[in-house]
């Protein structure tokens, strides 16, 4: 990979609309991910977020606009294939295998980065690049210590790490983070958020979150999303302080508790 350079702009999304038949679930929605930056998408239930998250990682095709990738077009690129480009994505739900330990979880998931058919009758763990891989993303993400578990007996912030280590299996540039905060504690989020700002000194973050106290610790730039639509986009202050977004989704300023 080239020198990284704090703030290039890594993944570009200008004008995404999304129709099923007559119900149209984002319209005209651009997004911007750089580099050392961390973009959080916000909004109610309904709001259109996880359509748009959909669209950005190719599990759903745009009805209209563009999807650029540091400069390349990609918008026609399925799912598996911005994967190997080097996009990645996590999903609201926990996507592990929770009987294998993690560092197979992520010595599989550095696998899929890098597909050797010719050799597929070699035994996977005596592939030193991918367990070498593998353990770097999973000290990378905070789990060091748990090599060896077996991924069930994992506690549910462990289980979201483990997810991200095997996101940064694959090479990705861009981080496509559904929720990952959902469902924890107070403990387990605080530690969520301190792995979250380690992480985008050198990639691009897309976070799609509800917790306010992480949101806007964690927040470079806000986009807030109203019935498929960008409602307002700025920092993290101008959204604190914007009228129409505490009207329309936060409600008064003193609802904040950062």
């Amino acid at each position: 990979m080239n020198e990284a350079k704090t703030g290039e702009i890594l993944l570009q999304a200008n004008k995404l609309t999304r129709r099923f038949g007559g119900l149209v679930a984002n319209q005209d929605v651009s997004v911007s991910i750089a580099r050392g930056m961390i973009h959080v998408l916000l909004g109610p239930n309904g709001a259109g977020k996880s359509t748009c998250i959909n669209m950005l990682s190719g599990d759903l095709p745009p009805s209209e606009g563009t999807i650029d990738f540091m400069g390349r077009d990609i918008t026609g690129l399925s799912a598996a294939q911005r994967s190997r480009v080097g996009i990645g994505r996590s999903y609201q739900r926990t996507n592990i295998f929770p009987q294998f330990t993690v560092l197979e979880n992520v010595r599989l998931a550095a696998q899929s980065r890098k597909q050797q058919p010719w050799r597929l009758f070699s035994k996977a763990m005596e592939q030193k690049w991918a367990l070498e891989k593998a353990r770097a993303c999973i000290e990378e993400a905070g789990l060091g210590g748990r090599v060896d578990w077996a991924s069930g007996v994992l506690s549910h912030g462990e289980q979201r790490q483990l997810e991200i280590a095997m996101v940064l299996a694959t090479d990705a540039q861009v981080l496509l983070l559904d929720e990952p905060l959902a469902g924890m504690g107070s403990d387990e989020s605080a530690k969520m958020v301190e792995l979250l700002k380690r992480l985008r000194t050198t990639r691009g973050i897309l976070l799609v979150e509800h917790d306010m106290d992480a949101v806007f610790a964690v927040a470079d730039v806000i986009t807030v999303m109203v019935n498929g639509q960008m409602l307002e986009c700025g920092p993290p202050a101008q959204i604190k302080a914007s009228v129409a977004v505490q009207q329309a989704y936060l409600g008064t300023e003193d609802s904040f508790h950062v």
